[in-house]
Order: C-alpha cells, then sequence, then structure tokens
C-alpha cells in the first residue's frame, strides 16, 4: 500500500472497530466470534488471545490496529509468527502431534468436512512427519518455515479471509466500456444478435407497410392496423419457437451453425412480451379511434363500439372489438402466471393450466383477425402435429419406474425402461409425468445415462420445488415399494448395465425396486450436442448441473475406448478412425463445483470408473482432465485452514486419492478462480474451445464474461 492507500485503510479500520464495539470502546470475545463470521469458537478464542497483547480479555483499536497492520503489511516471517502462535495452542514454543490433531478437526468442522477419526490420524500423521524435519516428536518454527516454503502461493496473501472487516477496502474501479460494446461479446454473440436484428428488421418492416397502407383512414387507425400486422406474425412466430421436435431435428442439420436454436425458450418470452405489448398498443389505438368516432357521430357511446358487434367492424359478425378485450384478458393472464416468482413458488399448475389457454388465444385470433390463418397455417399445423405425436407416444403403453435410489442431499435417481425405439444424444432430455405424483404436470428432466446404455434410462432429479420433493417423499414410504429385489430380476438388470457405473453407494443411500407407471415425451436436444465436435470442450457443472455431463462422459469414454484399442498378445495399441464429424474432441476438461462434501456423493463411482479407464487406456493421459471446487471449504492461504489443505495435499499424494472424494483428482478448495483456469486451458491449445455450462444464472453471467475475454464459445443449457 502507498501512503495514501494506508491512510484509507485506517479510516476504514476505525470505522470497523466502531461498529463492532460496544460503548466501553472494547471488543469483548463475544463480539470478536460474531465479527468473525467464523462455524466454530476455537479459531475465534486463538485469534483472540493472540490479537489481546495485554491479556486483558478485550481488544481495544490500538490492539486491533497492531494486529491487522501485522496480516496487512507485515512481512512473511510475521505472518508465519502469528500462524505458528495459532497452531502452538499451549505456548510451549513447538507444536506436537496432539496438538496438530486438535487444530486439523476444528479446521475440518470449519470447511464443513467430515471425515472419519482415522482419516484424521492419517491427515495429522502426515503433516507431521512432512513437518517434523529433524524428528524430534515436535514442529519449531523454522521447521514450519522450511515446510511451508513448498507452498509459495500460500504465503503471498495469508489472512483471515471470512472476516469482511479485517479486509482494506477495494479501490474503486476506474469506469470502462460496457462489455456489451466490446468485440469480444459480438463475436461471442453474432448469431442472437443477427437474430434479434432480423427480428427487429421484419417488425418494422411489417408495421410501416400497414401503417402506410391504412394512412388515410387518421393516424390512430394506421396505429391499430400496424401493431395488427406485428401480432399476425409474432403469435404465430410464438408457435414456431416452441416446435421442440421441429429445432431437435435442426440441431442435426448446418443451420444450427447459424441460429441460436438454444435460446429459443428465451425468445419465446421474449415474443410473449412483445405480442402483450403489441396488443396494448394495438387496442389503444382502437379505442382512440372509437371515442373519435363517437364524437363525430354522437349517436353511438363509447361503450357501444367496444361491447356490442357490429356489422362492418371487423371479425367474424363485426364481433373484432369484443374478441379482442378477450385475448388482451387472455394475454394478460397468461403472462402474470408466467413470471418466475409463479412457476417456481410451488404454483406451477397454475402456470400450466394458464398456458393452456393458447387454444383459446389462436381460436380468438382467426376469428378477430381476418388474415391471422394465413400466418398461422404452417405453423398450426406444424404445432398440431408435435402435439399429437407426443400424445400418443406418450400414452402408447406407459413404462414403469423399475427401480429407485434416494441419494444424499435429497436427489432422486430413477431407472426406468426405456422403450424399444427410443433413441437420444447424450445431454438430451425428456418430459417427465408421474401420475402418482400429478396427473397433468410435466416436467423436464436430462438424461443422465449414455445412450450407448440399453435397456434403461437414468434420471437424477434434485428436490427443490413442489413436485420434486413430493416425488422424493413419496418413494420414501416404504409400503409402496419392494425393499429386497427378486434374485431373478436382480440378475438381469446386473446383466443388462454392466459396464456401467452405479451412480452412488454413499451413505444415505436408499435403494429400492419398484414398479410404478409413468409417461415420457422426448428427447429433446440442447447445447450440449455441440460437444462432440468440438477440439477442446470444457464442460462446468454446478451441484446437479452434473447431470447431462453424466450422460456425455460416459459417452465419450465410450467412443475413446472404441478409438483405442490393443492387441492381447502384444500389448500393441492403435485407434479406430471414427468419422470426424461422430468425435473431433482432442481434450475434455469437466469442473464440477460443488457448496459441500456431500454433493458429491452423486457421481463419485461414475468419475472414479471414468478415470480408471483411462489410466488402463492411456496411462499417464490427459484426454480427461478432472477439476473439483467445494465452495464451503477455505482456501489454502485461510489461516483457518492452511493446515488442513497443506495435510490434504500430503496425502493426496502419498495414496494417490483425494480424502474427500476417493478421486485421483484433488479437490480444491473454495471457488474457481476463472482467469487462471481458462488460462491453463488457453495455454494448451488443443484447438477452438468451446465451454458448455450447466448451474445457476449468476454462475453464468460471470463465466460468460471470462469466455468473452478469451476468446472462447460459450453455451448454457436451457430448458
Amino acid at each position: 500500500m502507498n501512503a495514501a492507500e494506508d491512510a484509507e485503510w485506517l479510516r476504514w479500520v476505525t470505522k470497523q472497530f466502531g461498529s463492532i464495539a460496544g460503548e466501553d470502546k472494547e471488543i469483548d470475545l463475544e463480539e470478536f466470534k460474531t465479527a468473525l463470521q467464523v462455524k466454530e469458537s476455537f479459531f475465534a478464542e486463538r485469534f483472540f488471545a493472540l490479537f489481546d497483547s495485554d491479556g486483558s480479555g478485550t481488544i481495544s483499536l490500538e490492539e486491533l490496529l497492531k494486529a491487522l497492520s501485522l496480516l496487512v503489511h507485515g512481512n512473511e516471517t510475521e505472518k508465519l509468527r502469528f500462524l505458528f502462535q495459532v497452531y502452538d495452542v499451549d505456548g510451549s514454543g513447538s507444536i506436537d502431534p496432539d496438538e496438530l490433531r486438535v487444530v486439523l478437526r476444528w479446521c475440518l468442522r470449519e470447511s464443513a468436512i467430515a471425515l472419519p477419526e482415522e482419516r484424521l490420524g492419517d491427515l495429522t500423521l502426515a503433516l507431521f512427519e512432512a513437518a517434523d524435519k529433524d524428528h524430534s516428536g515436535s514442529i519449531t518454527f523454522e521447521e514450519l518455515r522450511e515446510e511451508l516454503e513448498g507452498f509459495p502461493e500460500v504465503m503471498e496473501n495469508l489472512t483471515i479471509s471470512a472476516a469482511s472487516w479485517l479486509k482494506p477496502p477495494q479501490p474503486t474501479e476506474r469506469s470502462h466500456r460496457p462489455r456489451y460494446l466490446t468485440r469480444a461479446y459480438w463475436h461471442n454473440h453474432r448469431s442472437k444478435l443477427a437474430f434479434l436484428g432480423g427480428y427487429t428488421s421484419l417488425n418494422l418492416l411489417l408495421f410501416a407497410l400497414a401503417a402506410l397502407r391504412h394512412a388515410g383512414l387518421g393516424g390512430w387507425v394506421a396505429v391499430a392496423r400496424g401493431c395488427g400486422q406485428c401480432l399476425n406474425f409474432n403469435c404465430a412466430f410464438l408457435a414456431v419457437l416452441m416446435l421442440r421436435r421441429c429445432l431437435t431435428w435442426l440441431r442435426a442439420t448446418p443451420i444450427a451453425r447459424v441460429l441460436p436454436l438454444d435460446q429459443h425458450v428465451v425468445f419465446h418470452q421474449l415474443v410473449g412480451y412483445v405480442v402483450l405489448a403489441l396488443a396494448a398498443v394495438h387496442t389503444g389505438a382502437h379505442v382512440a379511434n372509437f371515442s373519435r368516432l363517437a364524437r363525430r357521430d354522437g349517436r353511438h357511446a363509447l361503450a357501444g363500439y367496444l361491447l356490442w358487434a357490429r356489422p362492418g367492424a371487423g371479425g367474424l359478425g363485426g364481433t373484432a372489438s369484443q374478441t379482442g378485450l378477450a385475448l388482451l384478458g387472455l394475454l394478460a393472464a397468461m403472462l402474470a402466471f408466467s413470471s418466475p416468482c409463479v412457476r417456481r413458488s410451488g404454483h406451477f399448475e397454475v402456470f400450466y393450466w394458464t398456458h393452456l389457454s393458447y387454444i383459446s388465444v389462436w381460436t380468438l385470433l382467426i376469428l378477430h383477425g381476418p388474415h391471422f390463418w394465413k400466418w398461422f397455417a404452417v405453423p398450426g399445423c406444424l404445432f398440431a402435429l408435435e402435439k399429437a405425436v407426443g400424445l400418443v407416444w406418450r400414452r402408447a403403453g406407459g413404462l414403469r419406474i423399475v427401480e429407485v435410489n434416494l441419494l444424499p442431499s435429497k436427489v432422486t435417481h430413477l431407472v426406468i425402461e426405456r422403450p424399444q425405439f427410443f433413441h437420444y444424444k447424450p445431454g438430451d432430455y425428456i418430459y417427465l409425468n408421474i401420475p402418482a405424483i400429478a396427473t397433468y404436470e410435466w416436467h423436464p428432466f436430462t438424461i443422465s445415462s449414455a445412450p450407448e446404455q440399453q435397456g434403461t434410462l437414468w434420471l437424477h432429479i434434485r428436490s427443490l420445488g413442489q413436485w420434486t420433493n413430493k416425488l422424493y417423499e413419496y418413494f420414501q414410504q416404504p409400503e409402496l415399494l419392494s425393499l429386497e429385489p427378486k434374485p431373478l430380476s436382480r440378475s438381469l438388470r446386473e446383466k443388462r448395465c454392466r459396464h456401467w457405473a452405479q451412480v452412488s453407494t454413499g451413505l444415505g443411500e436408499t435403494h429400492r425396486l419398484c414398479s410404478i407407471k409413468c409417461y415420457i415425451d422426448g428427447p429433446y436436444g440442447t447445447s450440449t450436442r455441440r460437444i462432440f465436435t468440438s477440439e477442446h470442450a470444457v464442460l462446468i457443472g454446478a451441484g446437479i448441473g452434473i447431470t447431462p455431463f453424466a450422460s456425455i462422459l460416459q459417452s465419450i469414454m465410450y467412443r475413446y475406448r472404441r478409438r483405442k484399442q490393443s492387441c492381447p498378445s502384444c500389448h500393441h495399441s492403435w485407434c479406430e478412425n471414427l468419422q470426424d464429424e461422430e468425435m473431433t474432441l482432442r481434450k475434455v476438461d469437466f469442473i464440477w463445483i460443488n457448496r459441500d462434501q456431500k454433493h458429491f456423493e452423486w457421481f463419485v463411482s461414475l468419475l472414479t470408473k471414468l478415470e480408471m479407464e483411462q489410466a488402463e487406456q492411456e496411462p499417464g493421459g490427459q484426454f480427461l482432465e478432472m477439476h473439483m471446487y467445494m465452495t464451503s471449504a477455505l482456501s489454502k492461504n485461510d489461516m483457518k485452514a492452511i493446515g488442513l489443505q497443506m495435510a490434504l495435499d500430503l496425502l493426496a499424494t502419498k495414496e494417490q486419492r483425494d480424502s474427500i472424494t476417493g478421486l485421483r483428482t484433488r479437490t480444491q478448495p473454495g471457488r474457481p478462480d476463472w482467469s487462471k483456469v481458462f488460462g491453463k486451458v488457453a495455454e494448451e491449445k488443443k484447438g477452438k474451445v468451446q465451454v458448455f455450462f450447466c448451474g445457476s444464472p449468476a454462475l453464468a453471467k460471470v463465466i460468460r464474461a471470462h469466455c468473452e475475454h478469451f476468446g472462447f464459445r460459450f453455451f448454457k443449457e436451457n430448458f
């Protein structure tokens, strides 16, 4: 820090101290615990004891500034001395094994990591053996310093990261050009922006032509006719955007490179807003014109123009005004009940039933507008055909859920009979209906099994809403399901699913066989179909967002096995030539971000199997590289976690497996540093990089911005 920054930091700390301290201008232990925001009291008490230099039982502003100056301005030795004192619980000047074990136990609790006592002993032994250079039975300050020299990135920013009030304020960023005006943004969104530009231009053209054609009838009529022509197009276009089967077919054509097919749901919502706005202006312009006519004629009130049919007023039998008002009301209701606050607050059925009024809307539009049928003929027929095919497919002999696994974190793993002629691509999704849960509700879920798996389909469903919670609770009822599978059915299922990993065998799992009727509609494609035509694919899943990638990773390794063949006699290996369009992948980076340890249990056995397969096919190979992140775990530069992370690193190196997941891949604490992650990807130069993400919209926004910076194509899964 320079002098100005140092002065600003001192003012910041003084202000923060005043907000924490009581009237006595001192911070006691309880106030310190609250301000430090730690999960456990051990570290709060250790820090408090070191901050309280005079042993008075409270911390003054002077003592706080002295301690913070060491953490912020201090050199490496001073910071390390403070860390050593935290671990030296009895103040003897050295750290013995019992002290280290106690500290590591509290480190585990602080990072929300649960390990058995035996594993804690392994961690303690690994760190102690590495640090106790002279084998004296204790770790001195010099020995700890020597051990930390192997972790240079830790000492660069050693701090107590959970305490925001201990950090200096972030410098004010200079205003820069908005990302929407950058060249990278326009390059990465060229198809979407071109589509929006064409859509806007077409609407303006339709409005202008219709308005000019009726300009002689007055300004209000011209506006109404212009909006009416735009409504003809947009109301028909709404149907086009929800032709899921047609859009899935288009993904396999060159058109998919030009049109933003992945955004069809977003564009459907956008066009819905445009339709309501146009309808409001259209209605308002007609009302203004009727008001003008009523004043001019003096015979009819405005209500007469709006509420009663009149020959020559337009529409079937002169009912244009009445059907128009009904349409405006229906459109407003559909838009209101389509909002996220309704759909995600446990009232999906309200959204579902009000959205079914699209049948009434299209019927009224045909009665209202004399030319709408011309716009609607082709999209309407395709829409009706898709619905008919879907209805036949759904009801043609309902399927059965034959197996259910209730996984940790309220994840329901369903195993469903696979129809004989059901063909899909990795990452595709289906609509699922289970009459026992809700008769009329259909919900989209990604297929988590690979297409190469015969006999069954897998779905992994996280309990987040009303329907998914009811599903989980339904399968918790023991009287509905058979706890012990029949030997024959078990053997048949194992035979059918051999070569494929069972998804989870962790603690807290309930495994049952059942026979529950269900219906499916699909499959429908997503942006993940592009993965196999990528050169370097980066797959990023957050939480249950791993589901589409479970299918994709299995299929990738299946195809990789087909490429890598070996002679059983001489062990000579070679690659089979697959068609370029089938898989052009040179490298796959898989990044999985989870909040806590138990969330990794969903797919650990699958990922373990993939690691083993790659090790067998290509020892030391990096075709598939995994990166695991646990956001609840404190980072390596946090004083409350540095010992634990060092121990985990040492033990992972020794045992060749991670203590948290059991994978060979080491689980990293905290959130990914996307600049470093993508910087490493760019340096590998394995070909054109495409990033595929499934997770929260907030994280998608962050990753998209980094992709624009590095020039990577970004795709997000949308339903």
